[in-house]
């Protein structure tokens, strides 16, 4: 019998505006047939099912012209990722000069790294969250050690306060007004991949700036996620990948910002590879490096024009909805999620993902008392797809594209059925 929440479910989804586009998706389905309670957006994002006409279309241009395509394909190769550009700088509130898309995300973190942490005998430490994704941290702490320095010294990690899981703004302002001047780099995660928290990305890159430090964010778990501001907000450069939020597929290209202050500048080193090289002297095949204006001058080599086309699939979609729809109706599930889940769960569930929606994107991460890892396992037998993260951490992602009210009211009632079997929910 249905309860009065799963009539609420049902009338929320009648009443979203965005709904239609859930049908634009391949959702994963169970072994007898019926849809997955999907839920893991923040770790990979599920297809749209244009992706197929957008990939056989570059596979007909390969087989009618080969070589040819890169000028005669529908969409010449040679420019395909440009097809990008308007969009992706619409998606991260960027000029359109400021953004690429290539390579993958730790990749660019290294490249931009390469010309923005530029360390002194006096400036040469890097701000970074402690629970940052592993991969920044062995990213920064390599470059560290490139450059000569220990990172057991030279890397300040930012602790949330004794018995709290999230970071406070004032806090992290304090610590770079404090270490300012010994501060080369601060990179943060926009949103930190664990906790679910949006970092105030304008506060702190305005504090950075004041002490003279290069400020930097890794948006893995942003773009596609919050709205971003990036040329306002004066960042200096950000990464983010596309296979999450952003539906590009398992391992899909990454993008990259770099602020139009820097775009042109002599005075920054880099790595250079030849698509970074002039477009019109290119295919002369000199041995100076002239890089194009702006972020595309970061560019190290044509990109794979296949996986350019999931992602353009995908963007087609994200740019036609626009993320201030798609942030209304994040705040919504979420806020949903976070009501249902009080007062039915908060014996066993804690969430530790900060209460407000401004400081929190489209994910509830919840810490499971007890055997934590065991619920998960039993989740995912039932049909439920979220994701695990050690120690105790089960993160929630209904992300607004594709998943419903009744994705997380089902998640809710399963979850208290596996912590609860003896009894369901009654509202």
């Amino acid at each position: 019998m249905c309860t009065p929440n799963k009539y609420m479910a049902d009338d929320l989804d009648a009443l979203d505006s965005l709904k239609e586009y859930r049908s634009r998706f391949h959702i994963p389905k169970r072994s007898d047939g019926n849809e997955c309670t999907y839920l893991c957006g923040n770790s990979l994002g599920l297809q749209p099912k244009s992706v197929k006409s957008f990939i056989e279309q570059e596979l007909t241009d390969w087989a009618t012209l080969g070589v040819e395509g890169h000028f005669h394909a529908k969409h010449p190769w040679m420019t395909y990722h440009e097809l990008l550009t308007e969009q992706t700088a619409r998606l991260v509130g960027a000029k359109p000069s400021e953004v690429v898309v290539m390579n993958t995300l730790t990749v660019n973190l290294h490249l931009m790294m390469v010309s923005f942490y530029r360390p002194t005998s006096t400036r040469y430490k890097i701000v970074i969250e402690k629970d940052s994704f592993p991969s920044d941290q062995y990213a920064v702490k390599s470059q560290m050690a490139f450059h000569g320095f220990d990172p057991s010294r030279s890397l300040i990690e930012l602790i949330p306060r004794t018995g709290e899981v999230t970071l406070w703004t004032e806090d992290i302002e304090a610590l770079i007004e404090e270490e300012g001047e010994t501060i080369a780099l601060i990179l943060l995660g926009g949103v930190n991949y664990f906790s679910g928290q949006v970092f105030d990305m304008e506060r702190i890159t305005h504090a950075g700036h004041a002490q003279g430090c290069i400020v930097g964010f890794d948006l893995a778990h942003a773009a596609g996620n919050i709205e971003l501001k990036l040329h306002e907000w004066n960042v200096d450069f950000a990464v983010w990948c596309s296979y999450k939020y952003l539906n590009g597929g398992p391992g899909s290209l990454a993008g990259c910002f770099v602020h139009e202050r820097h775009g042109d500048s002599p005075s920054l080193s880099r790595f250079a590879g030849w698509w970074g090289q002039n477009k019109k002297t290119r295919f002369l095949m000199g041995p100076a490096f002239d890089p194009i204006p702006g972020a595309e001058g970061w560019q190290l080599s044509n990109p794979p024009i296949l996986s350019l086309a999931a992602l353009r699939a995908s963007m087609e979609i994200f740019d036609e909805v626009g993320m201030k729809k798609l942030r209304e109706k994040s705040e919504l599930l979420t806020g949903y999620l976070e009501h249902l889940i009080e007062p039915r769960l908060s014996g066993r569930v804690r969430v530790i993902t900060p209460r407000d929606p401004a400081e929190r994107g489209c994910q509830l991460s919840l810490v499971v008392s007890g055997n934590g890892r065991a619920i998960f396992n039993t989740l995912t037998d039932r049909g439920v797809i979220c994701d695990w993260r050690e120690p105790d951490v089960i993160r929630v992602a209904p992300v607004p594209l594709y998943n419903t009210y009744l994705d997380v009211y089902r998640f809710v009632q399963t979850f208290n059925d596996v912590l609860h079997p003896e009894w369901r929910i009654q509202s």
